[in-house]
């Protein structure tokens, strides 16, 4: 990973394909998952860029599919969940990529005692995916990235630790946001267009890495070292970028 060379990116245009990831991205993170703030603003905008798009929008997020879709409320587009191994296309089908490892089950109960003594550590059980959250106890980072590491070790074959903002994830190996990118340009409407991905944390980074080596625009949110070509400030700055797409439709 190295820091973006340059900063701006460039103009958005509506024959482009956008990837976008969700927290921390078009809407500022909280405490927990679910404390998050979907608002009426955000959903206007994606749906007229998916509109304006002809339909290339897709969402690219570390949630679950119904997780994303209970926000959207009757918003509905593409959505990849729990970082590629569920993905819904275009045309509404759904593909899964993995099914619930056995070994998530021991893991889950390893964690058990850990989290009775710790009750600012909140996991997250996504189906395909286990996430220790550790943002309401934040002076546990070391030892919880240190457990999880040792539980894939022993319990884990298949399976790989996805780091995020204070929180740690064990997933199925070979999955990510970039396989996920993938296989959407490969399927209308995204097929043969620039394309576009937008991400704030370590789990972007397959995402901007794809599109890095298709010739896109890889769009890094806030600070911090990333193969992302180009930054943006926050949230309200990705949200005015994309707006800029607009301009060029009725």
């Amino acid at each position: 990973m190295s820091t973006p060379r340059k900063s701006e990116p460039p103009s958005p245009h509506a024959d482009w394909a956008f990837f976008l990831d969700v927290d921390g991205t078009l809407i500022n993170l909280a405490d927990t998952p679910q404390a998050v703030c979907v608002d009426a603003a955000l959903l206007d905008l994606i749906g007229r860029l998916h509109r304006a798009s002809g339909g290339a929008v897709a969402l690219v997020s570390g949630r679950m599919i119904s997780d994303l879709q209970s926000r959207l409320g009757a918003l509905t587009l593409p959505l990849a969940g729990q970082h590629g191994l569920e993905r819904r296309d275009a045309a509404g089908r759904l593909w899964m990529h993995a099914a619930p490892p056995a070994a998530k089950y021991a893991i889950k109960e390893s964690l058990a005692p850990l989290l009775a003594r710790h009750p600012g550590l909140m996991l997250e059980d996504k189906g395909l995916t286990l996430a220790l959250h550790y943002r309401l106890a934040p002076v546990m980072a070391s030892n919880v990235h240190r457990i999880m590491h040792r539980l894939v070790s022993q319990l884990g074959h298949g399976l790989e630790l996805q780091r995020g903002k204070r929180v740690v994830e064990i997933k199925p190996a070979g999955i990510d946001k970039g396989t996920a990118v993938a296989e959407y340009l490969a399927e209308p409407p995204f097929r043969g267009r620039r394309a576009v991905f937008i991400g704030d944390d370590l789990n972007d980074e397959h995402g901007f890495a794809e599109v890095n080596r298709l010739g896109g625009v890889s769009i890094k949110v806030g600070r911090g070292a990333s193969c992302a070509l180009f930054r943006l400030k926050d949230v309200a700055s990705v949200r005015r970028w994309l707006a800029a797409a607009l301009k060029e439709t009725p």
